[in-house]
């Protein structure tokens, strides 16, 4: 598969799919840059929040993990090139 194929047509790509393997790389433009930062913040500050207001439970942070993960994922499939499995090869 060539890159004209695995890319939408009049869609901008923030997140490439991997050279290797399956899923998406770093992001390739600054509004993915912007939204994994803000991601990040939000999983950092959840976590925070969760130690600070006394939630210990293993439960709390598997759901807001998960959700966070899932939010992940979509933006990604939503934004990002086809995932699917990739060799490296031209």
């Amino acid at each position: 598969m060539n890159d004209a194929e695995s890319k939408p047509p009049g869609r901008r790509i923030w997140f490439p799919a991997k050279r290797h393997g399956w899923g998406w790389g770093p992001p390739c433009c600054w509004q993915g840059w912007v939204f994994f930062g803000l991601w990040l913040a939000a999983l950092g500050g959840g976590v925070f929040f969760l130690l600070r207001a006394g939630h210990q439970s293993a439960v709390a942070f598997f759901v807001f993990d998960a959700v966070m993960i899932v939010l992940l994922i979509i933006v990604c499939l939503l934004k990002g090139e086809k995932p699917g499995w990739r060799r490296g090869g031209k």
